[in-house]
């Protein structure tokens, strides 16, 4: 499955982003997918995930301010973002575990003044 994610840019704080990530198989409804999130030189990290039933999941720092949903008739996942903190900016992946798991490219947060 291929995923292609955008809606990343600059912000600054305290302001909302919405990243839509879109998948190329119409299976990706029927499998779990998520937002995660990666800092130079670190690990990618979970920041939010949905299954196909809708049933939503979120890291401590994503609880509360981000939200995560999806339209599994056109193939996508979009994470809600408010009040962005400098300690946000990240590069932001999309993930599916359809088809034994697939990657997007990423897109770049920045939060900034």
């Amino acid at each position: 499955v291929q995923l292609e994610e955008s809606g990343g840019g600059l912000v600054q704080p305290g302001g909302s982003l919405k990243l839509r990530c879109v998948a190329d198989d119409n299976i990706f409804g029927w499998f779990f997918a998520g937002w995660y999130r990666q800092f130079p030189g670190k690990q990618r990290d979970f920041v939010a995930g949905i299954d196909s039933y809708g049933k939503e999941d979120y890291s401590d720092v994503a609880r509360g301010r981000f939200t995560i949903s999806r339209n599994n008739a056109e193939r996508q996942v979009f994470l809600q973002m408010n009040n962005l903190k400098p300690e946000d900016a990240a590069v932001y992946y999309c993930y599916t575990s359809a088809r034994g798991g697939s990657w997007g490219r990423g897109t770049q947060v920045t939060v900034s003044s």
